[in-house]
Formats: structure tokens, C-alpha cells, sequence
């Protein structure tokens, strides 16, 4: 039996307390509308259960229906109480619930490399038993090669190792760097200090190699690409202020989450002005309550943990299907930290 109840774009619309036609307009994605509009649309749909006829056949396509027998149990596995692995799970979680089966966050519960020790507990916390399993990001390598070898149905919410044959999902980093550069570029900044590890995880990896290239192929010479500042450094905010108290930079990219709050406040202790002496531009996951008006590209995490649970059951139900690894786009969402540079 449907999981789903009877429901109308009319009732939709008496809910947003909008027009029958806008309901529509942007359940089909037809332009005309702000962002927080369409999003609250489908946000209300979701949460009343309605899916147009096109989203059905979509999931219909992919062997996904609302409600696939009896439920399945799933787990997602994180190595640590991070805020955005829980923004991953949240949209896991309410993708699973939607769709009628159930998916639990597990705290990996080793630091250290204990290979033997998590076969044991994988088998003793009943996960080898579970219908599918989700692997976050920052798990450490050595776990992440033998969950990698289970045979349970896997999808990556990473971004997968080389060679890998392995359904995954993510924000597209690499995306990302390349509408933030844009943006300062069509400023005219190319003096831009880059804050972020250049190497280390996948994903830091990726998106310092797509920082140098875009760079490159807006003109800006390796000279002027040579401002850098590694986080991982203990002594990186000292860093950052010598650097900009040379001024020679016009321009920061953050490129790691949970930097910006840091680099705001070293910019406000030097007395420098945003964007009148120093454009920002950062890679956080979500809006800066102390800078609401920050520039960036917007990473689609929470919508990453969505089509995660998408990928899962439809890998479930075709299971000699092609992998898939998807990267999802966002927009880049003009602030008011970046302008033109000070010929000052």
C-alpha cells in the first residue's frame, strides 16, 4: 500500500498561501522565481508527501518507489560527532523516510589503525547485516579500504579512490573553486591569497589542484597564484596576518569549511574593510550567522545525503548496473564581501 496520501496542488498552494500556477511553476523548474520560494515549494511538498507525475516516473525509472515491499534497514557509518556528517545524515534520513526504510547514523569506534578489531565489531554490531551501507567522508583510509571490500551494497558520500568500482555521491568541490575564482575574477582581483590544505584528503587535494588551474586559465601566472596559507599549520593565523599586511593580496578564497568565522576576525583585528580593502569568498556548508552576507558557492551537502538514498535503492534493485559517481552542482550566491580591488 502507498505510503503517500491523496494530495493536491491546491491543497499545496492554501499551505504556501500561493497561487495554484506558482506551486506549479516551480515544481516543474520553470524560471521566474526567487530561490527561497522554489525551495520552501518543495520543501512543502515533500513534507505533505506530493510528487508530481514527473518525479514519479523518474523514480519509477530507477526501479525507486515510495513504498518497495517491506522496509530495509540501513546504515551509515561516520568517524566522528560532526556537524556535517549530521547535515549528510539529515537529508539521508529524510530521503530513506520518504521513500518508506530506515537508515541509523554508527560512530566508528577506533582512531588508531585496528584492522582486525573492526572486522570484529562489524560483525558483532550486526552491521554485516544490514541491507546497505553508507561511507561519509573523513574516514581513515586504512577503514575506509575494507568497508570498501565488504559485499554489502555501498554508496560513498565522498569522493571515491581512484579506480574504485563503487556508487558515490557529492558536492562538487572542484565546481565550487572554480565559480569562487570566477567571481573575484570578474572583479578584477588576481592577487588571491588561498586558505586551504593543498594536500591530505581527496577532496582538499581536488580542490587546491582546480584552485591553480582556474587561476591559469584566467591568466593569472604562477607568480601571482604563490599566496598560500596551509590550516593545518598551528601557527596558520599568523601566517594569514603577515601575508595581509604586506597587502598584497586583494582577495581570500576559503576553501574549508569553519575557516571563515577565524579569517573575518584576524581581517577585522588588522582593521582591514570587506570588500573595500580585502574581497572573501568561502566554502562554508551553510550561511554565516556573523557574516550572513558572505559570498560563496553554495555546497550541496544535505541535498548529496538525498540522492545518496536515491543511489542506494536503485543499486539494490539493478544490481548489475553500471556504477555511478555523481558530483552535484550548485550556484555560486553573490554576497557582499567581494568587489572591486583598492588602487590604494
Amino acid at each position: 500500500m502507498s505510503k503517500r496520501k491523496t494530495v493536491t496542488l491546491r491543497d499545496l498552494a492554501d499551505r504556501l498561501g500561493l497561487s495554484v500556477y506558482t506551486v506549479s511553476k516551480a515544481l516543474r523548474g520553470l524560471p521566474g522565481m526567487s530561490e527561497p520560494t522554489r525551495r520552501l515549494v518543495f520543501a512543502t511538498a515533500r513534507a505533505m508527501n506530493y510528487a508530481t507525475k514527473a518525479q514519479e516516473a523518474g523514480l519509477a525509472a530507477e526501479s525507486i518507489a515510495y513504498a518497495a515491499g517491506k522496509p530495509r534497514r540501513f546504515v551509515m557509518l561516520m568517524p566522528a560527532d560532526h556537524s556535517l556528517l549530521h547535515l549528510q545524515f539529515y537529508g539521508l534520513h529524510q530521503r530513506m523516510d520518504e521513500l518508506g526504510h530506515q537508515v541509523q547514523s554508527v560512530l566508528l569506534p577506533f582512531e588508531g589503525h585496528q584492522p582486525d578489531k573492526l572486522e570484529d565489531w562489524l560483525e558483532k554490531s550486526g552491521i554485516l547485516y544490514c541491507d546497505g551501507l553508507f561511507l561519509s567522508p573523513l574516514l581513515p583510509v586504512w577503514a575506509e579500504t575494507i568497508l570498501l571490500q565488504l559485499g554489502l551494497p555501498k554508496v560513498m558520500i565522498n569522493f571515491p579512490p581512484e579506480g574504485t568500482e563503487v556508487d558515490s555521491v557529492i558536492w562538487d568541490v572542484q565546481h565550487a573553486i572554480i565559480l569562487a575564482v570566477n567571481a573575484l575574477c570578474r572583479s578584477g582581483h588576481r592577487r588571491i591569497l588561498y586558505v586551504g590544505e593543498p594536500d591530505g584528503q581527496r577532496g582538499f587535494r581536488l580542490r587546491y589542484q582546480s584552485f591553480r588551474a582556474a587561476c591559469a586559465s584566467r591568466g593569472i601566472s604562477a607568480a601571482e597564484q604563490m599566496y598560500h596559507v596551509n590550516p593545518a599549520d598551528p601557527k596558520w593565523l599568523a601566517d594569514l596576518s603577515a601575508i595581509l599586511q604586506t597587502g598584497s593580496p586583494t582577495a581570500i578564497l576559503s576553501a574549508n569549511h569553519g575557516q571563515a568565522g577565524p579569517i573575518l576576525q584576524k581581517v577585522q583585528e588588522l582593521g582591514l574593510n570587506i570588500p573595500e580593502q580585502i574581497s572573501i569568498v568561502a566554502m562554508e556548508h551553510g550561511e554565516l550567522e556573523t557574516c550572513p552576507g558572505l559570498s560563496r558557492p553554495a555546497l550541496l551537502v544535505q541535498e548529496a545525503g538525498e540522492r545518496a538514498a536515491e543511489l542506494m535503492l536503485r543499486r539494490i534493485a539493478n544490481p548489475l548496473a553500471p556504477y555511478e559517481q555523481i558530483r552535484l552542482l550548485g550556484p555560486f550566491l553573490t554576497g557582499e564581501t567581494v568587489a572591486e580591488p583598492s588602487l590604494c
